[in-house]
């Protein structure tokens, strides 16, 4: 195989590896798909050998058993997935056989699927599986309806119920029963593909920035560099983020030293959140020093230094590189930057940062590769010098944290929607399964009446529009509305899945011409419509919708139905199954979008609140022995998430919709707020084990301002009124504050403890000024504009400048 070749396909592995973390929607395609083509062949193997008269969709329902149990089981070991796929027999037995004998009996039919779906949607509160089950026992009754099955079939759908759930339970239970330590493997592999973009992307800014010579005329002068760059480094952010929070997810049911053996789990996600927070830093460095006031602006010679140090970053995180290979190439990383470190010159601030985040990057992935190779390559390959029995990762720790230093992390949820998971209580939050009265209903109960009566309506309006292809308007509803926490969330997941519909009418109408008279590339074309449909179904539900409608034209030309009227049909009935859940969600027990949106503000600034108080008091010497506010920098990154997820409804460019732009506003302030709460935790463990003496008469006032300020930003959202006064909120800038808790950390007389202590004041002072900004935007705060920009720029940045200018 020559050199280009290999070049290619190691490419197309890194770009499946980086867009597929874990390779998990790879593998959940692929073993659906299998287990659909296996239940499909068996049932029509025995179709033709003992029931050659039974329709042939018994055969279409013995594989969408398949599909539905693997997407509906979602427990975290093998050996609940294999119970809960076996205990999914009960309730679709059950819902096979009452909706078969229901089915001549419209009215009576209809009015036991309300029932069901009510029960599907209810019983999520209990978890996974209480989920599994409720997709077991409705999916069935809609395909006996779907099928209009009769009496004299209810044993071959039995049967074919047995196969489906045989096959899945066989394929993803025994034969590809995933390898929990084989996935965490993936998992890190990805995140250092992740890390690696995140360096060219840095790269790309620094080269930007060095060929040009100054904002064209008539521009601002922030505009140097391209929004177009700086927003691939955004998302490469984003990116890397959601790779970490999935290898802190897979640990908990993962052991690391399966992998490499002696390290341990705690000490691997200390490692992820190391490297993470430090090119974090490194992209914002880098994003602020281009993009600063002119007399801020990196020289040519500054440029080629960061430049240099980022090309050894590249090649150390590259795939494929030898252990020592990686250390030279850090140390080189270092010697690069070396210069600008120790230049401590007017005006070089920004480049210094810079610098200093390079070198940070350096030390963070130098720490994570003196442990992670063990187990990859002999010990003797990782140090020649090596003596017998001496572990590979001795004498490698970070600062201030303990090797038995506690999990830095909780558990974080996969944040990106699947249109089947959502919806779903946590089941290891023990008020999950009981009403709130402080809260109101629970989300499954509200739900689950909104449900009932949304499909009811559709149900109806589908068969006045079409007697015969009514189903299609209620599992629009179903979906649609089940998987929606707002009302804002729901109109624009239903307006997607219309999307999805009228696209893949498009495609199916193309595919079907294309395999006309062709059984054998009509069943190649549908297992990869399907197959794509299942691999893409996390990213955007819309994709869903459009490789199930793009298979439906193909099934349709298999059996001898097809017709571009069918297709249209289908657009109509998913457009009035939308239209009845929008009507249920407005007019039943109504959740408002701005209502899902304050209690997301809520919990993340609870959460912020705790993470800012735990990493002083660490800082002081007051804090637990285990990095505790690092515990709570990823329930914050959690909240982070979920906010951003309420508030994308209120985001959509609707005509006359007020107040957009101060959603968007909070949403990149508190954005803002959470990377520099997660980089003073990761400040407080380093410093942790050497608190500084002295300090808290004036942190400790430093740190109440702000906490407060953030408080009253948060009652100003939601409230538009603080509540301890009842009053309008006025937010104070506790800049004052900040300046004399610096002045005394200042005046320490030992260089590494004064830099560490100015750190931890410039990451309070910009949580305290992005908060103040977004207040004096709202008219909760009096302005107070330094002298060195204006108001409304600052406002319309989202944030303050620094007089320390950090």
């Amino acid at each position: 195989m020559g050199a280009r070749t290999r070049r290619a396909l190691e490419s197309v592995r890194t770009l499946l590896v980086t867009s597929d973390p874990g390779l998990a929607r790879l593998r959940l395609a692929s073993v659906a798909v299998a287990s659909m083509a296996l239940a499909a062949g068996l049932v029509a193997g025995g179709r033709a050998t003992l029931a050659p008269d039974e329709p042939v969709t018994v055969v279409l329902f013995g594989g969408v058993l398949a599909m539905i149990s693997n997407l509906a089981v979602n427990e975290k070991t093998v050996a609940r997935q294999r119970v809960t796929t076996a205990m999914m027999a009960l309730p679709a037995l059950a819902s096979t056989v009452a909706g078969t004998l229901l089915a001549p009996h419209r009215v009576v039919a209809d009015v036991v699927f309300v029932a069901v779906m009510i029960a599907a949607v209810y019983v999520r509160r209990f978890g996974p599986r209480g989920f599994a089950l409720g997709m077991a026992a409705f999916m069935p009754f809609f395909f006996t309806q779907f099928l209009q099955a009769k009496p004299p079939q209810i044993p071959a759908l039995c049967v074919a119920v047995g196969i489906g759930l045989g096959s899945t339970l066989l394929l993803r239970g025994v034969l590809f029963a995933e390898r929990p330590e084989r996935t965490l493997r993936r998992l890190v592999d990805a995140f250092r593909a992740r890390a690696h973009e995140m360096v060219l992307r840095v790269d790309e800014v620094l080269a930007e920035a060095q060929r040009g010579t100054g904002p064209a005329p008539g521009t601002h002068e922030h505009e140097q560099v391209g929004e177009a760059v700086l927003e691939r480094l955004y998302r490469a952010r984003r990116r890397l983020n959601e790779t970490a929070l999935l290898v802190e997810d897979q640990l908990e049911h993962s052991a690391a030293d399966r992998v490499w053996p002696g390290l341990e789990n705690d000490l691997l996600a200390l490692r992820v959140v190391d490297v993470e927070l430090g090119l974090e830093r490194l992209g914002v460095a880098t994003r602020r020093m281009v993009r600063g006031a002119q007399a801020q602006r990196p020289t040519a010679l500054a440029l080629t230094a960061l430049r240099t140090g980022v090309a050894h970053l590249a090649r150390a995180t590259d795939r494929n590189v030898g252990h020592r290979t990686i250390l030279d190439e850090l140390a080189d990383a270092r010697g690069a930057v070396a210069g600008l470190v120790a230049d401590t010159g007017p005006g070089l601030e920004r480049m210094q940062r810079a610098a200093f985040a390079v070198r940070r990057v350096a030390d963070s992935v130098e720490y994570a590769q003196r442990d992670l190779p063990a187990g990859r390559r002999s010990a003797a390959e990782l140090d020649p010098g090596r003596r017998p029995g001496e572990p590979v990762t001795a004498g490698i720790e970070l600062p201030g944290v303990p090797r038995a230093a506690a999990s830095p992390v909780g558990m974080a949820a996969q944040a990106a929607p699947d249109g089947l998971r959502e919806g779903r209580p946590d089941p290891d939050d023990p008020s999950s399964g009981t009403d709130d009265p402080d809260r109101g209903l629970l989300l499954t109960t509200r739900q689950s009446v909104q449900v009932g009566v949304g499909t009811t309506i559709a149900i109806v309006l589908g068969e006045l529009l079409a007697p015969t292809r009514w189903y299609w308007a209620v599992i629009a509803s179903f979906v649609v509305f089940a998987n929606t926490a707002s009302r804002g969330d729901l109109l624009s997941r239903g307006w997607g899945r219309v999307l999805g519909t009228v696209g893949g009418v498009a495609a199916g109408m193309g595919l079907a011409a294309l395999a006309a008279g062709n059984q054998i590339l009509s069943l190649v074309l549908l297992f990869g419509c399907a197959f794509l449909a299942l691999y893409l179904v996390r990213v955007s539900p819309s994709m869903l919708a459009f490789w199930i409608t793009a298979v439906l034209a193909l099934v349709y030309g298999l059996i001898g139905q097809f017709s571009v009227q069918t297709l249209v049909l289908r657009i109509e009935e998913t457009l009035v199954g939308v239209l009845a859940s929008v009507v249920a969600a407005f007019l039943v027990l109504p959740k408002g979008t701005r209502e899902a949106f304050g209690e997301a503000v809520e919990e993340f600034v609870d959460t912020a609140d705790r993470v800012l108080d735990a990493a002083v008091a660490t800082i002081l010497g007051r804090g637990a022995g285990t990095p505790a506010a690092l515990e709570g920098a990823r329930d914050m990154d959690t909240a982070l998430a979920t906010l951003r997820a309420r508030t994308r409804p209120l985001l959509v460019d609707t005509p006359r919709r007020r107040g957009r732009s101060s959603h968007r506003r909070a949403l990149r302030v508190f954005t803002i707020v959470d990377h520099y709460a997660r980089s003073l935790a990761r400040t407080a463990a380093d410093l942790g084990s050497d608190p500084t003496p002295g300090w808290g008469p004036t942190l400790e006032p430093a740190l109440a301002a702000v906490r407060a300020n953030l408080d009253g930003l948060r009652d100003v959202l939601v409230r538009g009124k603080r509540r301890s006064d009842g009053g309008q909120v006025l937010v104070h800038s506790a800049e004052e504050l900040v300046d004399r808790a610096e002045e005394q950390a200042a005046r320490s007389r030992d260089p590494g403890r004064r830099n560490d202590a100015l750190v931890v004041t410039r990451l309070l002072r910009r949580v305290d000024q992005a908060v103040v900004a977004l207040a004096v935007d709202l008219g909760a705060a009096r302005e107070e504009a330094p002298d060195d920009q204006s108001p409304s720029s600052r406002v319309s940045a989202g944030l303050a400048n620094t007089r320390s200018g950090s």
